[in-house]
Order: C-alpha cells, then sequence, then structure tokens
C-alpha cells in the first residue's frame, strides 16, 4: 500500500540520518515478509505518493549495511524490496519469486535488472519469465540470499548487520 511505502521511505531516511544508526534490518510482520503489491491498486485511474522503484534505489544507495529478514514469501516487489538490500537472510520455509509475470506484468522496481546481477542471467531469466516460487534452499545455492536460518530471522538478520 501507500502507506507501507510512504513509512518505508520515511524510515529509511531517518535512520541514513541518524549517526546512532549503524545498519537498518527490514522485515515484514507476522511471519511473511512481503507478497508485493496489491494488483487492485494499479487499476486506480491516478495513483499519488511514493513508488516503489526509488524506495529500492534508496535501501541500496544507503551507506549503512541494509539487511533483508525474509520470513514467508517476498514476492514481485517484496522481493524487489529484497534485492535492493545489501544482505539477504531467509527463513528456511521461506519462497521467492517474481509472480506478476505470469499475468502479464513486469516487475517495475529494476528486479529484472537486480535480479540478473545478483545469480546470473540464466537463472534470473528462468525466474522473471516463469514467475516461480523458489525455496529459501534453492536461493542459497542461485546467491539470492546470504544466509538461510531456522530460528528467528530477524535475530539472525540483527546478527549479521552487527557483524558487517
Amino acid at each position: 500500500s501507500l502507506a507501507v511505502l510512504q513509512a518505508l521511505e520515511d524510515g529509511l531516511k531517518k535512520a541514513d540520518a541518524d549517526p546512532s544508526v549503524k545498519a537498518v534490518m527490514i522485515c515484514g510482520e507476522n511471519g511473511k515478509f512481503s507478497a508485493g503489491a496489491d494488483i487492485r491498486g494499479f487499476s486506480s485511474p491516478k495513483r499519488q505518493g511514493v513508488a516503489l522503484g526509488p524506495i529500492v534505489a534508496l535501501i541500496e544507495s544507503i551507506e549503512k549495511p541494509v539487511v533483508a529478514a525474509i520470513e514467508g514469501v517476498a514476492l514481485g516487489g517484496g522481493l524487489e524490496v529484497a534485492l535492493g538490500c545489501h544482505y539477504r537472510i531467509a527463513h528456511v520455509k521461506a519462497r521467492m519469486g517474481l509472480p506478476e509475470v505470469t499475468i502479464g506484468l513486469l516487475p517495475g522496481a529494476e528486479g529484472t535488472q537486480r535480479l540478473p546481477r545478483l545469480i546470473g542471467v540464466p537463472a534470473a531469466l528462468d525466474m522473471i519469465t516463469t514467475g516461480k516460487h523458489i525455496p529459501a534452499t534453492e536461493a542459497l545455492k542461485l546467491g539470492l540470499v546470504d544466509e538461510i536460518v531456522e530460528e528467528n530471522t530477524t535475530e539472525a538478520a540483527i546478527r549479521l548487520a552487527n557483524k558487517v
């Protein structure tokens, strides 16, 4: 939602400007990272406010480490947010993908550029063109995530942030 995007942008800017903040962790709520945008919002005649692409670019540009703590799913725009992060930790049961392509929509927040840079063109093309969801174990093998955990992902992400 636009409210979530605005809150994410505000939080990132505040953390970046605060010298006492050494790293940023992005996580979801209730065991879910993000299933992406609500497709019903795409039919709105005029969308006001922030857009996902510039927020993902902001995440990527922050000089402090930004870690995604992925639980549940990181799909569509949710995966694009994770791709903007400098590090990604996923729960072993998490799944990632770009399912919007199955209804004729291309990832709109530069996921089609960031994903091949991270995992290589062949694997990225497969994910981008099929929309399949991959499990965390496959994401680790591909280099999409840096670590998978069976425990609390936010605690693991904080440990990684402190380490880097």
